[in-house]
């Protein structure tokens, strides 16, 4: 039973798992809130996850960049370009949310008792203090977020500048983010029964319509994601690169595929070296610095889900969104894809940082994990487009690129 059970694949569990959610919510009517807490177990086990999965693996990705001092201009401008669409992709996920109101007309009532605090009135420079945490243990206990991860920044650079002295604190780190990434695929199997029991109780509380945001989730899922493909990574190809677009698309198109069909950057990497390299002309050195680092850091179609999603989930739950709001957002959602890519279930765990940043329940995340797996095939595609755009562009700036080569793309 239980062979047969692993055997099907966790996103058809999950999606199974939806829809008889749904069928139970229908039969069940409210009644269904007697198997809410089965979801309400799922949602505790993300929280737990959060504060030491992203402490370890934020610090274990910087540390395994190497030597600061031999990064370089190649390293500098990479992440330069990383962080740049990072941040125009979470802008573009909250604008859309906001245009769009995908969360809008399905008010999910909170349980009694239970109060969003607004985020309190501060100056900017009281903001800027409170990014600086005074005790770290206690910022860890507390799960604030951004301060949690100002340190694990500085905790992962003082490592770097340190040097073969902080080398056994590095292996430990290490270890403890393979170990949290064993423990969040632990924690992922347990996906199929908590969105069973929360799609139950939504459906049986709210009616049919509350599955109606879901199909509006998916479309501007999709429509981000071929405005970042289709606008921002040619901006930067005609801009920085200064080389025909066209070219690059036929290149890239391999991986693009394998990205899109296997929704998986790590399992793409291979594809997308050997087109960037061979494709698209960009030397060896370069490329396999840029594109390891982009698996392991760039995450520009998430990021654009995220504030898509932090946005859906205020408008359910009726939670008003300042701009300070809207900026934690775009700061913890950038700054977290550095420790969260290339870790199974990363998406949905990035969506419990966010929302828990900006004080928005995790039940959220019932709505779309039964879906996930649809919308990340094309987010993976566009994070791995990402990687391969920064390549051909850190390419050409450091003079390592056959332009030639990359411009035969067409004849491949």
């Amino acid at each position: 039973m239980l062979k047969a059970w692993f055997g099907i694949k966790l996103w058809q569990r999950v999606l199974g798992a939806l829809v008889l959610g749904v069928i139970a919510g229908l039969y069940l009517g409210e009644s269904a809130e007697s198997i809410r807490w089965i979801g309400d177990l799922f949602i505790r086990a993300i929280r737990m996850l959060i504060v030491p999965l992203i402490f370890f693996s934020l610090v274990s990705g910087i540390a395994a960049l190497g030597d600061l001092k031999k990064l370089g201009s190649v390293g500098g401008k990479a992440l330069g370009l990383f962080l740049f669409t990072a941040l125009a992709s979470i802008t573009l996920g909250l604008t859309m949310g906001t245009i769009f109101e995908p969360g809008v007309g399905l008010d999910i009532a909170l349980d009694p008792g239970i109060e969003i605090q607004p985020p309190p009135e501060l100056s900017w420079t009281q903001r800027l203090l409170e990014l600086i945490p005074e005790n770290p243990v206690m910022t860890m206990a507390e799960g604030q977020i951004l301060p949690l991860i100002i340190f694990a920044l500085l905790f992962g650079i003082s490592l770097l500048m340190a040097g073969e002295e902080a080398a056994p604190i590095v292996k430990v780190v290490d270890a403890g983010a393979a170990v949290m990434q064993q423990m969040t695929m632990i924690v992922m199997e347990l996906t199929p029964f908590g969105v069973f029991a929360l799609m139950a109780w939504v459906t049986g509380t709210f009616g049919f319509e509350a599955l109606a945001p879901l199909a509006t989730m998916v479309a501007l899922n999709y429509a981000g994601c071929f405005i970042i493909i289709l606008l921002v990574y040619p901006l930067i190809l005609r801009t920085i690169a200064k080389l025909p677009v066209i070219d690059f698309y036929r290149g890239i198109f391999d991986a693009q595929a394998v990205a899109f069909s296997t929704a998986s950057s790590n399992a793409a990497l291979p594809v997308t070296l050997r087109c960037v390299q061979r494709n698209l002309g960009v030397s060896r050195s370069v490329s396999s610095f840029v594109v390891a680092l982009g698996a392991t850091i760039n995450m520009n179609g998430t990021a654009m889900y995220l504030g898509l999603v932090a946005v859906f989930g205020a408008q359910l739950f009726g939670i008003e969104l300042t701009l300070a709001s809207y900026l934690l957002i775009a700061l913890t959602a950038t700054l977290g894809s550095v420790g969260a890519a290339g870790i199974p279930g990363s998406g949905l765990i990035m969506m419990g940082l966010v929302l828990s940043a900006i004080g928005v329940p995790l039940e959220t995340i019932a709505f779309v994990a039964g879906i996930n797996h649809i919308m990340d095939m094309m987010r993976t595609m566009t994070n791995v487009t990402g990687d391969a755009t920064v390549a051909v562009a850190v390419g050409r700036m450091a003079g390592e690129i056959d332009v030639e080569e990359y411009e035969s793309a067409d004849d491949i």
